[in-house]
């Protein structure tokens, strides 16, 4: 069986921060949503950051999820460079724990639009990132409403 088609790009600034995405992973996996991960730094390799940014749309990306601790620069850079929906992880480092990311995350300047989750939220980006596949994508809104239905079964 072949991997579907990607939809969602997931960018963080660091292979450091990569498991602090399994939630989401098996979750994108559950739900069917082809996804593609990439440790990109709005620091270290901006230039690589734009590329890909400009170039998603072109290939089918639908949402991007661009986690990001500290200063959490990644979710806005990927933000100015492209016109798809951002969806801000911001994750937990540093002294303040993620703190620092939050704010930096909905704190973004008029024009540079950027969704936020909680801290470590990874599940939370990826259910937005499907809620926005699934306006105009059937079978992920099917899936979407089984998942959520599950929950009413408890």
């Amino acid at each position: 069986m072949s991997e579907p088609t990607p939809l969602v790009g997931v960018l963080f600034g660091s292979t450091h921060d990569l498991p602090k995405f399994a939630t989401g992973e098996a979750l994108l996996k559950e739900l069917g949503i082809g996804y593609e991960v990439h440790a990109y730094s709005a620091h270290r390799t901006p230039k690589r950051v734009a590329k890909y940014c400009t170039e998603a749309a072109e290939r089918g990306i639908q949402v991007l999820i661009a986690g990001a601790g500290l200063s959490a620069a990644l979710p806005g850079v990927v933000a100015a460079h492209s016109l798809l929906p951002v969806i801000g992880l911001p994750l937990g480092a540093g002294p303040l724990n993620g703190l620092d990311a939050l704010y930096s995350v909905v704190q973004m300047p008029p024009g540079v639009p950027v969704g936020s989750v909680g801290i470590d939220n990874a599940r939370n980006a990826v259910l937005l990132a499907a809620r926005i596949i699934a306006l105009n994508n059937a079978e992920v809104k099917s899936k979407l409403q089984n998942f959520v239905k599950a929950f009413d079964d408890l």
